[in-house]
């Protein structure tokens, strides 16, 4: 073989490891360049929250703005019922008390007088007691007449009577023999309102009650109706009620009463919640906003609004088939009432869609 025949075997060979080299990056960078599938880590997996694609009826969330009011039902005003002067008074508006608890005392000249005539009953019980004895002994001796014990009989009859009316005027004005009549609370619950203090003079013509007295273990809220949203509420529908105090929580409540008439002013309709009040977290006069749910009769897919992820002027879902098969998915929203979005176009009843962290997948799916 001459050396020319060498030479151009050893170029050729350099050129053939030369393409292989070329062909062989080539492939390797467009391996590199092929994009793996996403697959959701295991720790991410446990704690996954995935919830079903179903079908129900359109709820509408109206919210009304109100205030906590007493059940009025449940409120004693405490009237004098003697005149006097008070003294003894201890108790505040917010105070908790007892029934029978005393509140306050009265120095009444009418309890001393009630006292006075029930002692002069007893008095002449005694009297016309012995004075019935008496005729009954005279006429066995032969010195009275059967009309003198009828006489006799009748005066203590009415002493018994007069004996009796006495006790029950005293234990109407409280049952106190010391002339003082005793302010007693008629049932628990809080002071909300104190028109007496020590000191004062009180009449019983008095039209305000010396003491307003409210059970608060449920309560009631007063919210506005507008005349657009009238037709949208109903007696016995279950009502949210949340309050600037207490944003966290949300108070259940059921819509009590739809007043029938509008407010001549404000011209809006009053609309009557009531609700139970647990701790006395509800304070009279606290402001409230007050959510109804108005079912419609129409059916529409739906979500938790905790499931869309909003982006680019476009809400979209996580479609969750498998661990390895997770996929971005536009959807078309009805509308967001409250914890639940209805669905117009995007999802099928029965699909899985990723309601937790729904954001981070998005991410990485779009990284």
């Amino acid at each position: 073989m001459n050396i020319r025949t060498i030479k151009y075997s050893l170029y050729t060979l350099t050129a053939c490891f030369l393409i292989a080299n070329v062909i062989s990056c080539k492939s390797n960078e467009t391996n590199d360049d092929v994009r793996q599938p996403y697959v959701i880590p295991d720790s991410l997996m446990r704690t996954l929250i995935v919830d079903t694609v179903k079908t129900s009826a359109i709820t509408d969330e109206i919210k009304f703005n109100g205030a906590v009011d007493f059940n009025t039902d449940k409120v004693i005003n405490v009237f004098p019922l003697v005149s006097g002067n008070v003294s003894g008074i201890t108790v505040m508006p917010g105070d908790y008390v007892k029934a029978g608890q005393v509140l306050g005392v009265v120095k009444s000249s009418e309890i001393a007088n009630y006292n006075a005539s029930l002692v002069n009953a007893e008095a002449n019980l005694r009297l016309t007691a012995k004075q019935l004895d008496q005729q009954k002994d005279l006429y066995k001796s032969g010195l009275a007449s059967q009309v003198d014990i009828t006489n006799a009989e009748a005066n203590y009859e009415q002493a018994v009577a007069a004996k009796t009316a006495a006790q029950k005027i005293l234990s109407i004005n409280g049952d106190n023999k010391n002339g003082e009549y005793l302010i007693k609370a008629p049932i628990e619950g809080f002071i909300v309102q104190k028109n007496a203090n020590n000191g004062m003079s009180i009449r019983t013509d008095n039209n305000t009650g010396l003491f307003t007295i409210s059970d608060l273990k449920d309560v009631w809220v007063q919210a506005n109706v507008y005349e657009e949203n009238i037709s949208k509420v109903r007696e016995g529908e279950e009502a949210d009620v949340t309050t600037i105090a207490y944003p966290d929580l949300v108070f259940k409540g059921t819509v009590d009463k739809l007043m029938s008439v509008l407010d001549p002013t404000s011209k809006v309709m009053k609309m009557r919640v009531v609700l139970k009040n647990p701790g006395y977290q509800l304070k009279p006069q606290m402001f409230t906003t007050v959510t109804v749910y108005n079912k419609e009769n129409t059916q529409a897919i739906s979500i938790s609004n905790k499931d869309l992820v909003f982006d680019n002027s476009q809400y979209y879902v996580i479609i969750l088939t498998g661990k390895k098969d997770v996929q971005i998915r536009p959807v078309s929203i009805i509308s967001i009432n409250g914890k639940t979005a209805y669905i117009k176009s995007g999802l099928k009843p029965g699909e899985r869609v990723i309601g937790s962290n729904a954001l981070l997948i998005y991410g990485s799916l779009n990284s």
